[in-house]
């Protein structure tokens, strides 16, 4: 009989570790709203910036990744000048420093829209007020295109850079930039595709770490889940592959080419945390911090009611975990 209680115990201790793998996501103070965040520190003065999707790219700082976060004002509070439907809703900023300036690269479309346009605005302190809209960086699409030009992200390959991006049809590409890293300098290439249902690939981020590039996305259903809750696992979960080179062979932990429906999952729906996404990577003075956006199910699962998630990185034989 004591055999087979200790059983039990062992059994039942597995699976409270199977089904709470994941950490909870850092505390958060002030503004902790959050929907696909940037996040970035100003090298001046070590002030924490996050910036939103909606409206014109809120602009959110802190003294620290935790907050308190205060609400500071919009990046282009009178949209964009891409003159196309969805310019005054702008989404998935992504914001990095190039050379003495910052790049806050945007999306203009709207939702299912295919027509869509990624556009860029530049500042020297990131500060309400002092931003530059440059408008299209050149990526455009239409129904003619295999992706959707939406969800940019900037990646910096010694003195090159290229821009990814990409939202459900042929999933995720990338294209080379300018030495300015202000236009598009060559055709796009496929990085990430899955055929199955409707290829829900979004969102996504890449960095570089310790000999690897890793390319993470947003695979899922994003929003409206106070209204039409997904089928379960069905919701956002934060994907990721890797590859010595940042243009291409990207593979998930089985090998599997991110082009032939690899990838592995870093972080997903779990205890109170519900749907992460929208995620990015932050190196602070401890390390890669993950960061992204979730529901939490005793707060509210409306898009309004997101918050802003972020988790130092685990690692062990060269993946990353939460």
């Amino acid at each position: 009989m004591i055999s087979v209680f200790k059983s039990v115990v062992v059994a039942t201790l597995a699976l409270a570790s199977l089904v709470q793998a994941y950490s909870d996501p850092g505390a958060c103070s002030g503004a902790c709203w959050a929907h696909d965040p940037s996040v970035i520190k100003r090298t001046s003065d070590g002030l924490y910036f996050k910036f939103n999707t909606g409206s014109g790219i809120e602009i959110a700082t802190a003294t620290s990744l935790s907050g308190p976060w205060t609400i500071k004002g919009y990046a282009l509070s009178g949209g964009s000048i891409i003159d196309q439907s969805g310019n005054t809703d702008l989404w998935a900023p992504d914001v990095q420093k190039v050379g003495s300036l910052y790049h806050m690269y945007y999306a203009v479309s709207t939702f299912g829209s295919q027509t869509s346009t990624i556009g860029l605005a530049t500042s020297s302190t990131m500060d309400v007020g002092s931003w530059t809209d440059l408008g299209s960086v050149g990526i455009t699409s239409t129904s003619a295109k295999p992706y959707n030009a939406i969800d940019p992200n900037l990646i910096a390959v010694g003195s090159s850079y290229y821009l990814n991006f990409g939202s459900f049809w042929h999933d995720i590409y990338q294209a080379p930039l300018n030495s300015a890293a202000k236009k598009v300098a060559s055709s796009a290439y496929n990085l990430e595709y899955n055929s199955a249902g409707t290829h829900p690939s979004e969102g996504s981020f890449m960095f570089y770490y310790s000999g690897y590039y890793y390319l993470l996305w947003s695979y899922g259903i994003c929003c409206g889940y106070d209204t039409s809750k997904p089928a379960t696992g069905a919701e956002y979960k934060i994907m990721m592959c890797r590859s010595t080179s940042a243009t291409g062979g990207f593979v998930d932990k089985s090998g599997v080419a991110c082009t032939a429906n690899g990838g592995t999952v870093l972080l997903e729906s779990h205890g109170t945390t519900y749907g992460p996404g929208g995620q990015g990577v932050f190196t602070d003075s401890s390390g890669p911090v993950l960061y992204y956006h979730y529901a939490k199910t005793t707060v509210g699962l409306g898009d309004g009611s997101y918050l802003f998630g972020w988790n130092l990185l685990k690692w062990s034989s060269g993946w990353p975990s939460v």
